[in-house]
């Protein structure tokens, strides 16, 4: 060949590859994200949705760290770095393929390291739908141990950051909550609220799951609300397979499946087997649902390491079954993604059956009900629920600052990613090995500090008053320290100084009272209020049980009670605390009266609630104003199956599963007692054993009792396991009815033995009645009303009549083989662990005119989620006098209260010049005359201090204006119309009655205040 003929072959070859790059370019910018740019299915065939997808997550049997770089192979192979790296460069490579994700918390990580070209080429992935977010959230959390405050929180904040990332498609339609372990009818609520079009479940009980895929309703319209109508409807799917490939058919270097293999000259030839065994899988698949669309998962727990593995194989199965179409098959297979399959479902006009319950609780054999998570690791489960208030305070005080260190934002932003992490359904759930719930703890721990600097500029900000003091001092900036051990009555500032300040800060939209208590040493102490008016007091004796604990770092005997009111909302008020010399001791300061053991019954109580006990010390009776009820309470011993797990029969209680052997055993028919009366705080200090024990208390003016548990460590020399209850047995005729929460909101209504959607077939009749129990438990009869609020995730029943218990404490020795490979046998200071909480004791009423029993216990739940939290300061180079004259010592944020059945669900910063703000009305419809009905308030008259340019409605999760928002509504029974159009109006400053809100019963209303 001549020089001048090769240079011209090769300027062909220039030019053809120059076209068929200019070509394909050109066909990846005509794809489109979202429905329009989805595959289009074949009306006269069944068509197969392939959806590449992986579950990573966020923590389990390695930290999160050590999941994202692959460290700790001998836990698990799995490096969520090279998941991302490997997908993202097969996607590159071919138009056709797609792929799904899901944990924000880890694909940010990973953004966060690329460099400019490849984040260019990502955006153009998800611009041409290739790769899509699913879910969205900052994790994929679990539904029965969440409070709906940091789920609503977490999917903020993830699909936040998509949103600013990648814009309009970066936005997920579809709720992906594969792989929690039952699922709550809120959750759903809540994603409807969002506006996603859908949701896909995993894991469903073995019963329901059967019934449906028999009944071809593995496809529902949930209505997810008792309040909200429409509103709160969403579609939900159940996978056929959890979230599996189908068997044969895992292509994963973590699989040991066969590859397709095309090559007819191989002797390891076998595509005609496999595109027979799949076909065969989808047709069985296919018989449970009601349309000509099927979804089949393909990918698994950290799937994709090497993404060639998974789509060579995917491309081959797809090739070799549609190119059967020839031949006269009717299957059409492509690669898809969940709202694609969704689309395709909706265009067929499906007629659904609908759910108005819940899937709890999930059993996935006769004998494996996943109810013991419920409870697992309740210190972490009371430390997640501590971030949460925290995180609430910090973002409120985090606005309120004005002058904004560079840090400010990213000290916030590492508390909600934390939270974010918490919610996740091996996190909040005591459901991973012991190392990464210690890991778990250290980055929350972190993100306390992280908050506290932002909370600490912002007090003194709003502290320190300039012009007001008389004093200038060079530095009179405070330290508001936290004292993160007030459970065991131990705070450093307070043992060790004769004078300090507490500083109570309110995050509620409501004007509060609270009784603080204090540790000290010894002596009498006043305590002044701004107005330099002394507070009354009272010295309480602090539990023995709690003084004996032997890792409690505290000399501290006593502690001091004092009662704060008229604590300001979204505000603080600081109090002067200082040591009296004896002979100066005021009749405000009561001692304890200790009566000690008693022949007989007595009683302790206020005007509103008094409790009375028997000769035993056990809680007899409890009257009201206007009812009594009989009642014992006492802590019980369930003692944990253990077998070797290979059949269902051998199943062991463990981190997942409850299953006792036998009904419990009381602890102790008897305690001893301390009595303590006061004029503030009337306590019972109940021992039951050396690692068992109680305070009953009602303070003055509340219409409730604290029980406070201290319960460990269990014993388990006898290596037998043990799960801890404490139980309530009434007079009350409940018949076989109890109702618990919904992720802290709606209530549902429970029949023992009993599920709404199949005849239940039931040999675990204890573990099987359990429920998750977020925030509160109740039963009632015609005339009286009984509940138990909790301040941590635990797990709940009625199982006889009359009679509610909730599982507060587990120790097991035996792992249920569900993949912690670990028993639930947890250690702090070298013994089994101690946990202290407190449950929330309230009766009323069934019926009355005044206030509801419902009503008094959602603002009771409401006052225990968010209390005002103590900050406390050394004032040891103060006078009260100085102090009032330097500082200001009250501040609120509102100009006055919102209505008492208004929560200002969140306050935070949004934009540099913006603030995101949800106002929720907590009470349920009929459950209060008054308090149940719509209530509508001014927004410039509560915010008085913001200077308003504008203010514009989202849905819940704030990444959409909700007047541009139409949602898919699938067709349930007799309706008609195709889509709920969630557009409600858009508020401005340009004229006064715009600022009228307006919440209905159980609503939420999210708002972006732009700022001038």
């Amino acid at each position: 060949m001549s020089l001048i003929l090769f240079i011209n072959f090769i300027l062909i070859l220039v030019f053809l590859r120059e076209s068929e790059t200019a070509f394909l370019k050109q066909e990846f910018q005509s794809r489109k994200c979202g429905y329009d740019g989805c595959p289009k299915p074949k009306a006269d065939m069944l068509n197969v949705h392939i959806v590449a997808h992986t579950h990573d997550d966020v923590g389990w049997l390695k930290t999160v760290d050590q999941y994202y770089y692959g460290n700790k192979k001998t836990y698990q192979i799995a490096s969520v770095q090279n998941i991302l790296d490997s997908v993202v460069a097969e996607l590159l490579t071919d138009p056709e393929r797609r792929f799904i994700y899901v944990e924000s918390a880890f694909f940010f990580k990973w953004w966060d390291q690329q460099t400019e070209q490849l984040k260019e080429q990502v955006k153009q992935l998800v611009n041409e739908g290739r790769l899509e977010f699913i879910g969205g959230a900052w994790s994929m959390n679990d539904e029965a141990a969440t409070h709906y405050h940091s789920t609503v929180d977490q999917f903020t904040w993830g699909l936040r950051k998509l949103n600013d990332t990648f814009g309009e498609c970066g936005r997920p339609k579809i709720g992906w909550q594969i792989d929690p372990f039952g699922h709550s009818r809120e959750l759903a609520s809540l994603l409807a609220q969002m506006a996603y079009d859908g949701l896909f479940l995993g894991r469903l009980d073995y019963q329901d799951i059967k019934n449906r895929s028999a009944t071809r309703n593995m496809e529902m319209v949930w209505h997810a609300s008792d309040n909200l109508g429409s509103k709160a409807d969403l579609f939900t799917g159940v996978l056929y397979n959890i979230y599996a490939p189908p068997p044969g058919f895992c292509f994963d270097i973590l699989c040991e499946d066969d590859p397709i293999v095309d090559d007819k000259n191989s002797p390891e030839y076998n595509v005609d087997e496999k595109v027979r065994d799949f076909l065969a899988y989808v047709d069985k698949q296919s018989r449970g649902y009601q349309s000509n669309n099927v979804l089949i998962t393909m990918g698994e727990d950290f799937h994709y390491q090497h993404a060639p593995s998974w789509f060579q194989n995917l491309d081959k199965l797809i090739l070799h079954i549609n190119e059967r179409q020839a031949s006269g098959l009717k299957v059409n297979a492509f690669y898809s993604t969940p709202s694609c399959y969704l689309k395709a479902l909706y265009d067929t006009e499906i007629l659904l059956p609908t759910k108005s319950d819940d899937f709890f609780p999930y059993s996935s054999d006769p004998h494996a009900f996943w109810t013991g998570y419920f409870t697992s690791r309740p210190t972490l489960k009371r430390y997640e629920r501590l971030g949460n208030h925290y995180l609430q305070i910090c973002k409120q005080l985090s606005v309120f600052a004005q002058n904004k260190s560079e840090i400010f934002e990213a000290n916030l932003d590492n508390l909600r990613e934390v939270m974010g992490i918490m919610q996740h359904h091996d996190a909040v759930t005591g459901t991973e090995k012991q190392h990464v719930a210690d890991d778990y703890a250290r980055l929350l721990h972190i993100g306390f500090e992280k908050c506290d600097e932002n909370i600490q500029e912002s007090l003194n900000q709003l502290s320190i008053d300039d012009e007001k003091s008389k004093f200038k001092d060079a530095n009179i900036r405070l330290e508001y320290e936290r004292c993160d051990n007030l459970n065991i009555s131990s705070c450093y500032v307070t043992e060790n100084n004769d004078k300090f300040l507490v500083t109570l800060y309110n995050p509620l939209a409501h004007s509060t009272v609270q009784y603080v208590r204090v540790p000290i040493i010894d002596g009498e102490y006043e305590v002044l209020d701004y107005k330099n008016v002394p507070v009354t007091s009272q010295l309480v004796s602090i539990p023995n049980g709690v003084k004996s604990l032997s890792f409690r770092q505290s000399s501290a005997k006593s502690e001091l009670v004092f009662l704060a009111d008229e604590l300001p909302p979204l505000g603080y008020k600081s109090y002067f605390v200082q040591k009296k010399p004896i002979t100066n001791a005021k009749e405000s300061v009561f001692v304890n009266e200790n009566e000690g053991k008693k022949d007989g019954p007595f009683t302790i109580g206020n005007k509103y609630l008094n409790l009375t006990f028997d000769e035993n010390g056990l809680l007899e009776s409890v009257a009201t104003e206007t009812v009594e009820m009989k009642v014992r309470q006492n802590f019980y011993i369930y003692e944990g199956f253990q077998g070797n797990n290979r059949e269902y029969k051998n199943r062991s209680s463990g981190a997942y599963v409850f299953r006792p052997i036998d009904k419990a055993y009381e602890i102790a028919s008897r305690a001893e007692i301390q009595i303590i009366r006061g004029n503030l705080v009337d306590e019972v200090h109940q021992t039951f054993s050396e690692w068992l024990s109680q305070v009953i208390r009602i303070y003055k003016t509340e219409n409730y009792a604290e029980f406070q548990w201290l319960v460990g460590s269990i014993p388990v020399d006898d290596l037998v396991g043990r799960e801890i209850v404490t139980r309530f047995d009434t007079d009350i005729e409940s018949n076989g009815i109890f109702y618990t929460d919904s992720n802290g909101r709606e209530m549902l209504k429970r029949v023992r033995n009993h599920r709404d959607t199949w005849n239940l077939t039931l040999l675990e009749s204890i573990s099987g009645n359990y429920y998750p129990v977020t925030a509160k438990i109740a039963i009632e009869d015609t005339t009286r009303r009984f509940a138990i609020l909790t301040d941590r995730a635990q797990g709940g029943s009625s199982l006889t009549d009359g009679s509610l218990e909730l599982m507060v404490h587990r120790r097991l020795l035996n792992d249920d083989a569900f993949g912690v490979n670990e028993a639930l046998n947890e250690f702090a200071y070298g013994k089994g662990l101690i946990a202290r909480g407190t449950s929330y004791f309230v009766l009323g009423p069934k019926h009355t005119d005044t206030t509801s029993t419902e009503a008094n216990e959602r603002f009771i739940q409401l006052q225990t989620l968010l209390p005002s939290w103590p900050f406390f300061s050394n004032a040891s180079g103060l006078s009260s006098d100085k102090w009032r004259n330097t500082y200001k010592n009250v501040f609120s944020g509102l100009s006055h209260s919102l209505p008492k059945n208004i929560h200002l669900l969140t306050f935070e910063p949004w934009t540099s010049n913006s603030v995101l703000i949800r106002f929720e009305h907590i009470l349920a419809k009929d459950e209060d005359s008054q308090y149940s009905e719509a209530v509508t308030f001014n927004f410039q008259d509560v915010f008085q201090s913001l200077d308003v340019k504008s203010i514009r409605e989202t849905t819940l999760s704030a990444n959409q204006w909700l007047n541009e928002v139409k949602r898919l509504h699938f067709k349930a029974n007799d309706e008609n119309s195709n889509e709920v159009n969630l557009s409600m109006e858009t508020f401005t400053s340009e004229a006064s009655n715009d600022f009228q809100i307006t919440l209905n019963a159980m609503e939420i209303r999210t708002f972006i205040v732009e700022l001038k």
